[in-house]
């Protein structure tokens, strides 16, 4: 269960951070390659293809990454065996 939680955590967050840098880069694409403003034309090549690509990558990574870092999480021994005394 805290797996598929921290999945469904990641794809959030990734869906949120990917928008947002797909959003960075189609400005940056449209002022790089002059794209035509005619009828909105650079805002919706923003918009309507690199904001969602960019939230579809990004939650695709973020709930693989916190997947993959919840099954980490089940390997690592989280009790550590007590340090022992040395007796001189």
């Amino acid at each position: 269960m805290k797996i598929a939680l921290l999945a469904l955590l990641g794809l959030m967050l990734g869906a949120l951070g990917g928008a947002a840098l797909g959003i960075g880069t189609g400005l940056a694409w449209v002022e790089i390659f002059k794209t035509s403003d005619f009828e909105g034309y650079g805002g919706m090549l923003v918009f309507l293809t690199f904001m969602p690509l960019g939230a579809v990558i990004g939650g695709l990574a973020g709930a693989l990454f916190f997947t993959m870092m919840a099954l980490r999480d089940t390997e690592i021994a989280i009790e550590h065996e007590p340090m022992h005394r040395r007796d001189s």
